[in-house]
């Protein structure tokens, strides 16, 4: 089993910089406040931002905001529940409290904030914002590193159904990716590990064969819908948003230039050619680096 891996993202991209791509992707979000987690899953999730029975607005910015600040300032979870406790419980969001389903009217005994809570909401919208900002890095690499591997935490809190894909390798375009690029589901940690040719080489593995996703009907409970669902996978958690966001990011930026007169986009199209032999030149001078440095970093030797 491989423990330790120094990849090509890793070097080039730490989270201890300000993660644009995530910050992004996250402030992008509008509000939807919901009742339950079941009210706005998958790709509704990608483009609002919610907590469960929050139904103020106000405060659900409030969330939000701190979030990003967390996004922008790399703070702690102690941090995050730091400063948002106080508000949470002077707003009245906080502990057991009797509130109304507006789906059933029923009134419900309810887990409003709480410790646990907070660390679900600081973790999850924190890991997704990640993986979505580096999915972006991952395509801009693919080109000198064109495999990704599954990296499973390994210890006895990770799911027996993720702790099976761990070390599975495939390329970055393969479909697998569009349903098992994790997060998984809440409070997963799992990551995926971008790695060359040369890498797979070095640590003795080798691409995965075609992986077989099998799928489970799981039916909405509050919506009565049904939908095919990974095995292991939780429900709202099989797709993958960066993928979905540069799909949509690409039609907006086709139905701009559609707009621009025909000379307009002639020189925008030299210039996106330009900017790409330089980003090619520059990438190609990254690999070599690399390369030439590799033989200074001891897997065993990194923490």
């Amino acid at each position: 089993m491989i423990t330790k891996i120094v990849s090509f993202a890793e070097i080039i991209g730490r989270f201890d910089l300000a993660p644009e791509k995530a910050i992004e992707y996250f402030t992008s979000k509008g509000l939807r406040p919901t009742f339950s987690w079941l009210d706005m899953i998958g790709e509704e999730h990608d483009a609002a931002f919610t907590v469960a029975k929050m139904m103020d607005a106000d405060l659900l910015k409030t969330v939000q905001e701190r979030l990003t600040l967390a996004l922008e300032q790399g703070s702690t979870l102690e941090d995050f529940k730091r400063e948002l406790i106080p508000t949470l419980q002077e707003s009245g969001w906080w502990g057991k409290k009797d509130v109304i389903d507006p789906q059933t009217g029923r009134v419900i005994k309810a887990q409003l904030g709480s410790a646990s809570r907070l660390e679900t909401i600081f973790r999850s919208n924190l890991q997704s914002a990640y993986a979505v900002g580096r999915w972006d890095m991952i395509e801009r690499n693919k080109q000198y590193a064109p495999y990704l591997m599954y990296d499973a935490v390994d210890d006895n809190r990770t799911r027996a159904a993720h702790a099976k894909l761990d070390e599975v390798v495939r390329p970055v375009d393969d479909a697998f990716w569009s349903s098992h690029y994790p997060p998984l589901g809440y409070n997963c940690r799992c990551s995926v590990v971008q790695m060359s040719a040369e890498d797979l080489s070095g640590y003795g593995l080798k691409v995965s064969p075609p992986q077989k996703v099998k799928t489970r009907m799981w039916r909405n409970p509050r919506t009565g819908l049904k939908r095919p669902v990974p095995e292991g996978v939780d429900p709202g958690w099989d797709n993958n948003p960066a993928k979905a966001r540069q799909t949509t990011l690409q039609q907006v930026k086709a139905d701009k230039l559609a707009q621009l007169p025909i000379a307009a986009r002639k020189a925008y199209s030299v210039a996106e050619s330009a900017a790409q032999a330089v980003r090619k030149r520059f990438m190609a001078q990254v690999a070599i680096a690399l390369t030439a440095i590799s033989h200074l970093f001891d897997p065993d030797d990194v923490e």
